[in-house]
């Protein structure tokens, strides 16, 4: 059984009720004693013991304020290729590496000549070969005629921006945030599909 502390009276409780249910556009029948106003000095009480009848009729099912609908975020960020993106140059700078980019279609970045690779893959705490690194160490062995040291000599294609990091840089960021234009706006800025 739930009673009202001795110090508050219960039209006070009502009228906090009614106000509430008015600010959340509920419908709700009105008694026919009812407080108009709740004098000041005994409102942070009458609240508070609203907010503890609030809780216990949430429990038991019954709701006065509106569910909170969250939006779903999808698990991962959309981006989208598009023929004004193809045209513009971006650059990287991460870990020691260098290099200009083009997205040239939907499943072809563009790695200039001349960009600086990172040269050893950084290890797992464990002092292991990350996955990340043995990927990028076969990417740079499929393209090794197009590579002098840690320096491309020739223009490479690859397929994705995640490919593009491991073979730069071993992955290890989001590169969509690290591949830049000239203004700084980053390629996640000019793809992203929300």
């Amino acid at each position: 059984m739930v009673t009202l502390p001795w110090e508050i009276e219960a039209n006070y409780l009502s009228h906090s009720f009614l106000v509430l249910a008015e600010e959340n556009n509920l419908t709700i029948s009105k008694p026919e004693e009812i407080a108009k106003q709740i004098p000041t000095n005994v409102l942070p009480k009458i609240e508070e013991t609203r907010e503890q009848f609030l809780r216990i009729l949430t429990t038991i099912g019954y709701f006065f304020l509106p569910a909170e609908t969250k939006k779903k975020k999808p698990a991962k960020a959309r981006h989208r290729w598009t023929k004004e993106v193809s045209e513009i140059p971006f650059t990287v700078h991460f870990r020691g590496s260098k290099a200009t980019l083009y997205w040239k279609s939907r499943n072809e970045m563009l790695v200039k000549k001349g960009a600086i690779m990172m040269e050893e893959a950084p290890l797992n705490k464990d002092g292991s070969v990350s996955y990340a690194a043995k990927y990028g160490d076969k990417l740079r062995a499929d393209h090794q005629e197009k590579i002098s040291g840690n320096k491309t000599t020739a223009d490479i294609i690859l397929k994705s921006v995640n490919e593009v990091s491991l073979f730069l840089y071993f992955g290890g960021t989001n590169s969509w945030l690290e591949i830049l234009d000239e203004n700084g706006k980053s390629l996640d800025e000019w793809t992203r599909v929300d």
